[in-house]
This record gives C-alpha cells, structure tokens and sequence, in this order.
C-alpha cells in the first residue's frame, strides 16, 4: 500500500516539512557562507559546528514530520479497518439493512473497494433473504392452512416439522413436538413401520383406523433425500369424511333397495294369487286389489319423497316466504294430527303464546316439518302417551319442539337419524319410507335454522327446530 497524504488532515506537517527544506536550502548556505567570511578577517580556522548542529536539527524535524504524519495515517487506516470489522460482525449477526459501511475512504482507494465490496454484498444478502424470508413465509402460510397433515423426520426419527393439522391429529403443539422422537409424537405402531421403511427410501401408503374418533387415515410416506437428505415426510389425508359418505352410500342402495322391494314382492304375490284363481271370488279379489292399491299408494308416496327430497337438495324447490306468527304455523298441523293421535290413546296439547314475534317462512312447508315430526311422535308413543308441542324464543330465533314419552332412540342413532332412508332399530318394523326427516332437515335449513334431536332410550324423544324472527 502506497503512503498518501491527507492534505486536509497534514497540512500543518506540511507547512513545516516546507520550512525544513528552506532552512536546508537558503539558512545553512548562508550559515557557511558567514563562517568563511569570519575565518577570512579574523585568520581563525572555519567554525561549521552552527552549520552542522542547524543541519541535525533539521533532519531530525523532517524526521518526527514524516513519522507523525505516517502514524496519522496508520490511525485512519486502523480506524477505517475497525468500521470495517463492525460492518462484517454486522453481516454475521444478520443485520443486512443497518450496516455501518465507512464512507469517507477516497484518499485509500484500497480500502475504498473493500468498502463498496462489503456495500454491495450486505445488499446482495438482504435481497436473498428477504426473497427466502418470502418463500418460507409463503411455504409455512400453505402448511398451515393444509386440511392434510404434514410430518417431517430426520433419519434419527426426530421431529423437525409439524404443520397445523398434525398438530390437531396428534393433540400435540409443534413447539413440542420439535425435536422429538416420531415415536412419542404418533404413538401408533403402524404409522412408526410405515416411517421406517420410509425412511429406507422405500415410498409406502398405507390407510388406518385411529383415535377415539375413529378416523380414518390415508398415510403417505414419501422420503425426501434428493432435496433434504436423511429427512423423510409423512402426509395424513383425513378420509373420514369420504369414508362416512360410502357409508351413507351404501345404506341408500340398501334402504331403497328394501323400500322398493317389499311393496314389489308383495304387489307380484298379489298378482299371482290372482291369476291363480283368486279372480274367481269376488271378495277375495276385492281385498286383493285394495291390498295392491295400498302398495301402489306407498310407492307413490316413496317417489314422491324422492322427488321432493332431489328438488330441495338441489335448491329446485320454490318457497313462499310470507311473515307468520309461531302459533299460525303450530295450530293447523297440531289440529289435523290431533285425531291421529286420539285414535291410538294418545294425548297432544299445544303450547305457544300468541305474542311471540313472526318470522319469515313458507307455512306449508314448516307445517309439513311440523306433521313428519307429530306423525314419529305418534308411531313410537305407546297408548296413553303424551305429545307436547311448544314455541318460545331465543337470542334471534324462535324454538319449535315436538316432545313425546315414547320408547325413545338409542344415542348411536341420535346423529344419523335426519340421514335419507335411515331407520333406528325400533324403526324398521314399522311403516315409512324413512325420508321424513330428511326432507324436514333440508326445508328447515332452507329457512335459516337448524334442526335437532335430544333423547334417551325409554325416555322419550325431543325434537327441536329453530327459524329465524322476521325483521320489523
């Protein structure tokens, strides 16, 4: 590295190195010049010692200038070089945006360039980061909004990450999980085979059963060695849902499969107990073919509520909205069952103030809900029974219940019960198609409410639906 001058910082050094040299240049000629003309007219030998000691102390001063000035120069050096190092320490502790890079570095052109140079990195790392800073950002925003599970392992089997859905899986927080074991995390013995052959970089799927949830579980196993060597990823898909949609699949086919072919086997019994010679008595072929004309009847009924269940699932039902009073919508239907009901011993009271607040509804409809419910009230209350309906409001709703104290329904058919053609066990030996409250739920929900059941086996059953209150 070349020696420069500051002029701003040197200049008295300058001045006085300046000084020195004319001292040098014009002082000592004329010292020796003096001294020969003394030795001239006194006849004394010439004395240079003047002349000598001015010439020492002149290269002694230029001397201390020149190393004065060089120890300034190392001292803005040094201090250039610390700016520099607290910038570096900077970068390491990832300070990207604040660092202090020296600026006034123009009289060292060396330095200069490592200053740009550390400039323009530091600028170089802030965009990198801030782009990784983004993608990471963007790739946790994704994993944690997944519906899927993700679980990522090292070879060693610890956790590394855990995304939202896994962490509701397995009721553990990411925080804990980290770190450790996969074994501690799932505690399932098939998911702990399924990561070691994964981790043997052998992909593997495998479904399950898990939980006091049961639910059902697609596990994929995939390693991940090409991008992240030793770690291996495990993706749960929650079929659970899926599965309970092949059930109530197959429950269909099944319960329309029985609903078709009980009236069509007995329709072909009939038909062949006729042309068998049951014609020829004309009593009894009356009471057959009144016999065939309830099992038409009941088909009629069967694809009726077919039809009318498609048209409101797939929003074809017209609704005639009109503001109606809760007792308006309870008394007609209470009034047409009330016969029903006191043909087989029953007893049904109504209970609904007349000044609870209207609400916005297709009265037919909800009077149709209201009779479906009344109509299982009846079928399942043995004589001497009582059936209760009442209203009241609640919050922005007002509350409709049907209650009886019949045999009640057993709580694992509870949830199922407003599924199409489901039947509880107490319900299969009697009539229906098993679509009522199918089509009572689908209509409720049309109207902004919800539907539900409460019950205990041998205690009765409470039906409940809510709509909302018509605005002033």
């Amino acid at each position: 590295m070349k020696f420069r001058f500051d002029w701003k910082a040197d200049l008295p050094y300058v001045l006085v190195l300046l000084f020195s040299l004319t001292f040098l240049l014009f002082f000592i000629p004329y010292q020796v010049q003096q001294a020969y003309q003394a030795s001239a007219q006194s006849g004394l030998p010439v004395d240079l010692t003047w002349v000598y000691l001015s010439i020492v102390l002149a290269g002694l001063l230029i001397i201390a200038i020149f190393i004065v000035s060089r120890w300034r120069y190392a001292e803005r050096i040094a201090a250039a070089l610390k700016q520099l190092t607290r910038a570096t320490r900077q970068l390491g502790e990832g300070r990207y945006e604040g660092v202090e890079v020296p600026s006034r570095l123009e009289k060292v052109p060396e330095m200069q360039e490592l200053s740009q140079a550390l400039e323009e990195t530091a600028h170089q790392i802030d965009e990198q980061i801030s782009a990784l800073s983004k993608e990471r950002a963007m790739l946790s925003t994704v994993l944690s909004q997944m519906t899927d599970g993700v679980l990522i392992a090292d070879s060693e089997g610890h956790v590394q990450l855990l995304n939202a859905a896994a962490e509701r899986l397995f009721k553990i927080k990411a925080q804990k999980a980290l770190g450790r074991s996969v074994v501690e995390v799932m505690r399932h013995h098939a998911l702990i085979d399924l990561w070691s052959k994964t981790r043997d970089a052998e992909p593997a799927t495998i479904t399950l059963e898990m939980g006091a949830e049961h639910k059902f579980l697609q596990v994929v196993g995939i390693p991940l060695g090409a991008e992240l060597p030793g770690r291996s990823m495990l993706l749960f898909q929650d079929l659970t849902q899926v599965h309970h949609l092949e059930t109530v699949r197959k429950d269909f086919i099944s319960n329309i499969s029985h609903e078709l072919r009980t009236p069509m086997a007995s329709l072909k019994a009939i038909s062949e107990t006729l042309l068998d010679g049951a014609l020829e008595d004309p009593p009894a072929a009356r009471r057959f073919v009144v016999r065939m004309d309830t099992e038409v009847d009941n088909l009629t009924l069967l694809v009726n509520e077919l039809l009318e269940l498609s048209r409101i699932e797939s929003g074809r039902t017209n609704f005639e909205f009109q503001r109606v009073t809760p007792l308006q919508l309870l008394s007609k239907p209470c009034e047409r069952m009330s016969l029903q009901a006191e043909r087989v011993g029953l007893s049904l009271s109504l209970d609904c103030p007349p000044d609870l607040p209207a609400v916005f509804a297709d009265p037919d409809r909800i009077s149709q809900v209201v009779i479906n419910l009344l109509h299982n009230a009846i079928k399942f209350t043995p004589p001497g029974g009582h059936i209760q309906v009442s209203a009241w409001t609640h919050e922005n709703s007002v509350v409709f219940m049907v209650r009886d104290n019949g045999v009640g329904i057993a709580q694992k058919d509870l949830t199922r019960i407003f599924e199409r053609f489901y039947k509880a066990d107490r319900a299969r030996t009697g009539g229906g198609t098993g679509l009522g409250l199918s089509i009572s739920k689908h209509m409720v929900e049309a109207h902004g409410g919800k539907i539900w059941a409460e019950s205990e086996e041998g205690n009765g059953s409470s039906f409940f639906f809510t709509i909302p209150i018509a605005s002033k």
